[in-house]
C-alpha cells in the first residue's frame, strides 16, 4: 500500500548556516573554550572554503545567539560566550512558536522547576538573598489589591530570588529562559476572574508559605509546597489528562 503522507519541499540549506552548526557544535561540546577566540575571518575563509561574506554571515548569526562577541580592537576572531538564558529563551520561545511545547508541557516543567529549586534555596540561601525574597513577598502583599502588573513583576521577583539562591546555574538559567513566559502566565492568573482579587491574595499568602519554608530551612516541606502550588494554580487550565500528568510530579513522594 502507497504511503500518501504529504511532505513539504525541501528547503536548500545556506552555506554559512552549515558553518553556525559546526561551531556551534563545538562550543556546546567543550572543543571551543569559553573565553577562547574564534580564528580570524581569513582562517575561517580558508578552513571552511567559503567567501568572506558566508564567513561575517555566520558570526553575525552566532553573536545573535549570545554565543561568540566581537570587540573593537581585538585581535583575532570573535570571544567565545558560555550559552546564556538569552540563549535558552529563544529556544524557548521559538518552540512555543511553532507549537512544539502544550501547556501541559510547560507546567509539567514548571512543577520541576520550582520543586528542584525551593528544596535547594531552603539549604543554600544567604542571608541576602532571604531579605531579597522577604522584600518580593511584602511587595506582592501591598500590590494584591492595586495593581496586576506589579504583582506579577513582584512575583516573578520572588521566584527569581530563588532561582538564584538554589546556587544550580542550570536550574537559574532555565528560570530566567522562561520568565517571560511565566511572567505572562502570572499576569494572567493575577487578573483573573475574580474582581474582589482573591486569586491575587490567595497567591501572595502560597508565596509567603513558601518562602516562610525557605527560610526555615525545611527543604522537604519546601520542595512539596513549591510543586503543590504550580499544580493547583494551572489544573483548571488542562484537560483531564494533563490534571493527572502533573498530579504525578505534585503528590508527596
Amino acid at each position: 500500500m502507497t504511503n500518501t503522507h504529504s511532505f513539504s519541499p525541501a528547503v536548500p540549506v545556506h552555506t554559512y548556516q552549515r558553518i553556525v552548526e559546526q561551531i556551534e557544535q563545538a562550543i556546546l561540546s567543550g572543543d571551543l573554550p569559553v573565553g577562547s577566540q574564534l580564528a580570524s575571518e581569513r582562517e575561517l575563509m580558508v578552513q571552511f572554503s567559503v567567501s568572506r561574506p558566508t564567513v561575517r554571515e555566520a558570526l553575525r548569526v552566532l553573536q545573535s545567539m549570545g554565543l561568540v562577541e566581537s570587540k573593537p580592537g581585538t585581535r583575532g576572531g570573535p570571544l567565545v560566550l558560555a550559552p546564556s538564558p538569552k540563549t535558552l529563551r529563544r529556544s524557548f520561545h521559538t518552540m512555543l512558536g511553532t507549537a512544539a511545547l502544550s501547556i501541559e508541557e510547560l507546567v509539567q516543567f514548571r512543577i520541576v522547576l520550582e520543586g528542584s529549586s525551593f528544596a535547594l534555596a531552603a539549604q543554600a540561601r544567604s542571608a541576602e538573598q532571604l531579605e531579597t525574597m522577604r522584600a518580593a513577598v511584602e511587595r506582592m502583599a501591598a500590590a494584591a489589591e492595586t495593581n496586576a502588573e506589579d504583582f506579577a513583576s513582584a512575583d516573578l521577583d520572588f521566584h527569581e530570588a530563588v532561582w538564584a539562591a538554589s546556587g544550580n546555574q542550570i536550574l537559574h538559567m532555565s528560570g530566567q529562559a522562561v520568565s517571560g513566559i511565566l511572567i505572562g502566565m502570572m499576569q494572567r492568573d493575577a487578573e483573573g476572574e475574580h474582581h474582589d482579587n482573591r486569586v491575587k491574595l490567595e497567591s501572595a499568602r502560597i508565596d509567603r508559605t513558601l518562602f516562610d519554608a525557605i527560610e526555615a530551612g525545611d527543604a522537604r516541606r519546601a520542595a512539596a509546597l513549591a510543586r503543590r502550588a504550580v499544580a493547583d494554580r494551572y489544573a483548571p487550565l488542562l484537560s483531564e489528562a494533563g490534571r493527572a500528568s502533573i498530579e504525578v510530579l505534585a503528590s508527596p513522594e
